[in-house]
């Protein structure tokens, strides 16, 4: 940044810069919009945040965020309640309820697995979910397609074998409207796995 900025602005640019999909460049062009349009974005922005920073929680559930404990889901007795869909995080949650087709319950792991990264069971949110398993017809894993995903939920399934309740996970493979050549080949082989009867 130029040295005729001054150090609110600097550091609005280096707080930006620090989420998802913006970097140094991004987060200077979206400083310079909120400070061009105070009324309309920056100020709205603010308010907003200070809002969600003081009544956004984490459901004691499901580990949701919302700002009720526990939150909407969890309260909602219309969902299936012998039902719950185990996702990495808050936003794979937003993603499945998205699509509207999911009416079950759900928890939140907090992260996956991962020997490189050192983190092991004890630092996911696994023993809730085994305690909320008994009395459950059925758990399923929506976990990411990858090494850790996949380490995640071997180790989930083995920890819910005696709970009761049947494990299942996502199927993998060719999406809706997919074609082959612009699919990876991990993709192409979980799909041929996964084939069933036409």
């Amino acid at each position: 940044m130029a040295a005729s900025a001054g150090p609110e602005i600097e550091r609005l640019i280096a707080l930006l810069a620090k989420l998802p999909g913006l970097g140094p460049r991004s987060a200077r062009r979206a400083a310079l919009q909120l400070l061009k349009k105070k009324d309309q974005l920056l100020t709205p922005l603010a308010q907003a945040m200070a809002d969600a920073s003081q009544k956004v929680m984490t459901c004691s559930t499901c580990g949701s965020l919302d700002t009720r404990n526990p939150c909407a889901i969890c309260s909602d007795q219309s969902r299936d309640q012998t039902l719950i869909c185990v996702v990495e995080e808050v936003g794979a949650l937003w993603a499945l309820e998205r699509g509207g087709s999911y009416r079950g319950r759900y928890h939140v792991l907090g992260g996956l697995l991962s020997a490189l990264d050192g983190r092991g069971p004890e630092a996911l949110h696994i023993a809730g979910l085994v305690d909320r398993s008994k009395g459950i017809r059925e758990v399923i894993l929506a976990l990411p397609a990858t090494v850790d995903g996949q380490t995640t939920a071997h180790y989930l399934a083995d920890r819910l074998a005696h709970s009761g309740a049947e494990v299942t996970m996502l199927a993998r493979g060719v999406p809706v409207g997919g074609e082959l050549d612009w699919l990876d080949d991990g993709t192409i082989a979980q799909a041929l796995r996964a084939r069933r009867p036409a």
